[in-house]
């Protein structure tokens, strides 16, 4: 046995008699937490929180055969324990480690803030990407590693992969990312294009600016960046509400009009032509030619209802709408365009969310009596009530 760890037997064995149990343990953990063993730290802390309410300091029951209120008073302990140890351990760069402590606190906010503040290295940035993307912790994260790591194709490919069933702003911010990143990739090897071919870097910074009057930037089927990654991001950008993303899809939708037809890749309804399609969604969004993408798809959901794509460019249509702040029509076209027990992708919001947005409980009740829906009528009867209390019934 070394003198170091003989000394450190006789302190705390000295601790003990001069302080008692609790100084002893504090200092068990303070010498804990500076070697960096931060697993006995946790089983330090649990053996402490035991000693404190009574029980045996070897652990001889299980928290599920505790009586209340004491088991729920160790439950506690126990996180507590965790979140001591997980963010010593996440600030040491042990993310995978970290994350079995951190994981039963349920703080996404606050993991995902200390998550952030961790060197990325080749130990670790594997662990970070698994906790932050596959964990769900903070997603948009992940996809800044994998896009660093991997490149753009890998994390196309992960969008579809993961993303499914993940929160609207999570979507958002990995879509956002992904078009930023494109777009800024885009930019560039045009830029270079550009100056190969004419013997100078262009003047123009922005990506319309550079096209302009260079239709010879895509004679003879020449593009600047993978197009199935082009047609992918575009597709993507239809989840975002940020201006300056919603603008940059829109130079991205812009760009790949000019292609060539081989590498027009036909979309689903309503956005079969790919390109022009996006380009009048997100031109709605910014305000530019509304009315017109407006009737666009108006049109498509119409001549579309009552078929397998029916559902799908209604659900555009109406999301459309709503995204728009015109919640009032929003509501009469879902309920005109999208029959009660369709399946949708909720991509717009549902008949009781626009009731809501546009405060028209009132028309949710009658549609909800045509269709038969008790369920919905009572929600909307409820919510009407609560918010006219002193209407008449």
């Amino acid at each position: 046995m070394s003198q170091a760890g003989t000394t450190a037997f006789d302190e705390l064995d000295a601790e003990l008699h001069a302080h008692g149990i609790e100084a002893t343990f504090e200092k068990l953990a303070d010498r804990l937490r500076a070697e960096g063993k931060y697993h006995d730290l946790f089983d330090a802390r649990l053996m402490q929180a035991r000693y404190r309410h009574g029980l045996p300091v070897i652990l001889s029951q299980t928290l599920d055969e505790l009586p209340e209120p004491l088991r729920r008073r160790m439950e506690e302990a126990y996180l507590e324990a965790c979140r001591e140890t997980g963010y010593l351990l996440l600030q040491a760069g042990k993310v995978r480690e970290a994350w079995m402590y951190l994981r039963p606190l349920g703080e996404r906010h606050e993991v995902a803030a200390a998550l952030r503040r961790v060197p990325a290295d080749d130990k670790n940035y594997d662990q970070i990407i698994e906790v932050a993307l596959h964990e769900g912790v903070c997603p948009r994260l992940g996809f800044e590693l994998v896009l660093a790591h991997y490149g753009t194709c890998n994390a196309i490919s992960l969008f579809d992969a993961q993303m499914h069933g993940r929160s609207k702003e999570d979507k958002q911010a990995v879509a956002g990312l992904l078009v930023r990143h494109l777009h800024g990739e885009l930019l560039a090897n045009v830029r270079a294009d550009i100056t190969r071919r004419q013997g100078r870097a262009p003047q123009e910074t922005t990506l319309p600016a550079l096209v302009e009057n260079r239709d010879w930037l895509f004679a003879d089927g020449n593009y600047h960046v993978d197009t199935s990654h082009l047609a992918a991001v575009v597709r993507f950008a239809l989840l975002i509400d940020d201006p300056h993303e919603l603008a940059l899809a829109l130079e991205l939708s812009e760009y790949g009009r000019r292609l060539d037809p081989q590498y027009q890749y036909p979309g689903v309804e309503p956005f079969v032509d790919t390109y022009p399609a996006h380009a009048l969604f997100f031109k709605a969004l910014l305000g530019q030619d509304a009315e017109a993408s407006l009737a666009y798809f108006r049109e498509r959901a119409e001549a579309l209802a009552g078929t397998e794509n029916g559902p799908g460019a209604a659900e555009v249509y109406v999301a459309l709408l709503a995204r728009m702040g015109r919640y009032a029509e929003a509501l009469e076209a879902s309920a005109a365009l999208i029959p009660p027990g369709t399946r949708t992708a909720h991509f717009a919001p549902s008949l009781l969310e626009l009731a809501r947005l546009a405060g028209r409980y009132d028309r949710l009740k009658e549609v909800c009596r045509s269709r038969g829906d008790v369920l919905g009528f009572v929600a909307g009867l409820v919510e009407d009530k609560l918010q006219h209390p002193q209407a008449a019934t």
